[in-house]
């Protein structure tokens, strides 16, 4: 019994011993970093060394007790309030001496103490049994013996201990100490994110669904292992890819309805979740189920960058306008072979506000790149919604992902505008043509040109009829019969008030000054023909060609079968535009 009772004592004296060199471990050692070193350079180094003595990926023996030695320093060097404290007294809490600690625990320490009825307790004091340094630098521990529970601080029972060594047990023993300094000796920290934008359901609405931004979000519990593991390779990502992605953390002990309605409930540690808009407009979250390293982590949120921007082959370029659908385009030439991050970043955040393309281009020798007035690449080339090319930017050079979409959403914002007064000046124009037209009675036939294409032939006109001349007395001929079929009844006009005019209008073309024009339609471009006429449904992009005589009667009988669905049309070979 009493070699029993030795064995334990020295048991437990090279524990108190353990413990004290752990409390005064240099978290800056620990990390490998230097005083001044910024907070960058201390999440680095956690990164590095926490992959390094991680348990699941490092089995060798003392792996574990480094992995939470290496959290504990973090802990205290990433909040600046403890580093402070442990810059000025060595301690994180900012209590030097006997009050050094967590308040419950009486000073960071309890005592050994008389253990009452049922206890065998002891009182220690590190300056009463040897001299230790002055008295503001000694501090006191306790070992309780007994009580309801036999884990201790250190992650282990010493009733298993003694069973191991003796055969026997000690009758619940207990190595009294802070449960803190126990959670943070597992794998992993319990403490929750501090430094990542808390998510809630007004958040989560205002923020990040359909707003065309990727997040990358922590899921998590305070009770968790491993909390400040994934914060810091969250964060990581976060930063790498900053301007393209944010990064927010749910708690969901505070927010448990709104994790069980995404379906985020954290289960045994964490989760990672991206908010993804590739798949959809309306964005979806999906969770990351790899290997909790940056580089990987980092890959997957990239994969998952929007990708609204639709991949064009340089040949197209040929017949590129850049008018569709009343939205200004913008086309980015680089001699990138995949779409460029930034790119994509910036699909997502001006969806539906703009038309995206790219195209790899080798050089800028290219003739194709020459005619659109690109001398430099990379290169941004838009177009309004009427068509009107502008060299936005080209030779574009970044100094990092965050500053560059910041610029050139800049950019785009102001082309946008541009877009806004153009469009606005071509409702004036066009208002003022169908004003012109119903006050000469529809005797008039306009003659088409860019400015009022789209009020005579754009996406809000049913059916435009175009009488192609190449001779002034061609023209007059055309002009005088359209101008009589205007005034017949099957024109069916709307209501006197409509802003859109005809169901049907009426234009002339001179085909000389437009071949590209016809193009669109026919790839002869009808150059053949002195006179023609096409009748053209500018929401299908489809057209027919009259084939009569080209009278009234005749004309006005072509008309009336495009009315009643008698006529094939065809569709165009591209979008017709006029130059």
């Amino acid at each position: 019994m009493k070699t029993r009772y030795t064995v334990s004592s020295l048991l437990l004296l090279s524990l108190i011993l353990l413990t004290l060199e752990a409390k005064t471990i240099d978290p800056y050692k620990v990390l490998g970093v230097e005083k001044n070193a910024g907070q960058r350079e201390i999440q680095k180094a956690f990164h590095k060394l926490s992959l390094q003595y991680h348990p699941d990926k490092n089995k060798n023996k003392g792996a574990q007790e480094k992995f939470a030695e290496i959290n504990n320093a973090y802990e205290i060097l990433s909040d600046e309030e403890k580093r402070k404290n442990y810059d000025l007294y060595g301690d994180e809490k900012g209590n030097p001496g006997f009050n050094a600690g967590y308040p419950e625990d009486q000073g960071g320490y309890s005592y050994f103490t008389n253990g009452g009825q049922g206890k065998n307790s002891y009182t220690f004091r590190p300056g009463d049994w040897q001299d230790m340094g002055d008295q503001g630098n000694s501090r006191s521990f306790s070992f309780s013996f007994g009580g309801s529970s036999s884990q201790s601080s250190f992650g282990f029972g010493l009733n298993d201990m003694f069973s191991n060594f003796f055969g026997g047990d000690l009758g619940g023993g207990k190595f009294g100490g802070s449960t803190r300094s126990q959670s943070r000796s597992q794998t992993g920290s319990k403490s929750s994110p501090k430094r990542i934008k808390a998510i809630n359901s007004q958040v989560f609405n205002k923020e990040i669904a359909g707003q065309g931004m990727t997040w990358i979000l922590l899921s998590y519990t305070s009770l968790l292992k491993g909390n400040q593991y994934y914060e810091s390779i969250v964060q990581e990502v976060a930063d790498s890819l900053q301007g393209a992605l944010k990064v927010g953390s749910i708690n969901c002990e505070t927010e448990m309805s709104f994790c069980k309605e995404l379906g985020t409930q954290p289960r045994r540690v964490p989760r990672v979740f991206v908010y993804s808009n590739k798949a959809s407009d309306k964005g979806s979250l999906v969770e990351y189920n790899g290997d909790l390293v940056a580089k990987t982590l980092k890959s997957f949120c990239q994969d998952h960058l929007p990708r609204f921007s639709k991949r064009i082959d340089l040949k197209q370029l040929q017949s590129y306008s850049g008018e569709e659908e009343n939205l200004p385009r913008v086309l980015l030439l680089s001699t990138k072979k995949d779409t460029p991050v930034i790119w994509r970043a910036l699909s997502g955040l001006f969806h539906k506000r703009f038309i995206f393309n790219d195209v790899e281009v080798h050089d800028v020798t290219d003739p194709v790149t020459k005619k659109l007035g690109v001398d430099s690449l990379p290169a941004i080339v838009g177009w309004l919604s009427n068509g009107e090319k502008h060299v936005l930017k080209s030779g574009i050079s970044v100094k990092d992902l965050k500053s560059a979409v910041h610029d050139l959403s800049t950019l785009l914002e102001g082309f946008e505008k541009k877009n806004k007064k153009a469009a606005a000046s071509k409702d004036r124009t066009a208002s003022k043509d169908r004003k012109a037209h119903a006050d000469s009675g529809g005797k008039h036939v306009s003659l088409l040109t860019v400015s009022n294409f789209d009020a005579l032939c754009g996406g809000k006109t049913p059916v435009c009829i175009i009488g192609g001349f190449r001779s002034s007395k061609v023209r007059e001929k055309l002009e005088d019969i359209l101008s009589k079929v205007s005034q017949k009844s099957l024109s069916r006009r709307r209501n006197a008030a409509s802003v859109y005019g005809d169901s049907i209008s009426y234009t002339l073309l001179d085909v000389a000054k437009h071949p590209s024009f016809l193009n669109a339609f026919d790839k002869s471009g009808y150059k053949s023909s002195d006179k023609l006429l096409l009748a053209y449904k500018p929401r299908k992009q489809k057209f027919a060609a009259f084939k009569g005589e080209m009278t009234a009667e005749e004309v006005e009988k072509f008309i009336s079968s495009v009315l009643n669905g008698d006529v094939q049309f065809t569709k165009t070979r591209q979008k017709p535009v006029l130059k």
